[in-house]
């Protein structure tokens, strides 16, 4: 079982660094699908640190309160981000979120009892 929450917790925490990496240096595909889906851009640079820091409290040890909002930031950015994309009719911009909000779920569902409240 630790295993998989490991796989699965390198592949959310993986995600958060990249994507707020790209968030921050507004770098294609997300920049512009941000803008296109008519969000300000400067939201780029919020979501680009929150997601950073969500990548970093997830993966460290302990902060058993800080992990249970950073998980649930991330849940509500990718389901925020799969809902956008639907109402503009994109419907293949929600299957990346979805998974990734999935796997997110998964990553709290079994982590460790070290890494729970």
């Amino acid at each position: 079982m630790r295993t998989t929450y490991w796989a699965v917790t390198a592949i959310v925490v993986g995600e958060c660094a990249v994507g707020g990496a790209m968030d921050l240096f507004r770098m294609p595909p997300f920049y512009p699908m941000l803008v296109e889906l008519g969000y300000p851009s400067y939201l780029a640079t919020i979501l680009g640190i929150a997601k950073l820091a969500a990548a970093v409290v997830i993966a460290v040890p302990r902060l058993p309160r800080l992990k249970e909002w950073a998980y649930a930031g991330v849940l509500i950015n990718m389901t925020g981000a799969a809902a956008s994309n639907a109402a503009e009719h994109h419907y293949s911009g929600t299957i990346a979120p979805l998974t990734f909000a999935a796997l997110a779920l998964a990553s709290w569902a079994i982590r460790p009892l070290s890494r729970r409240l």
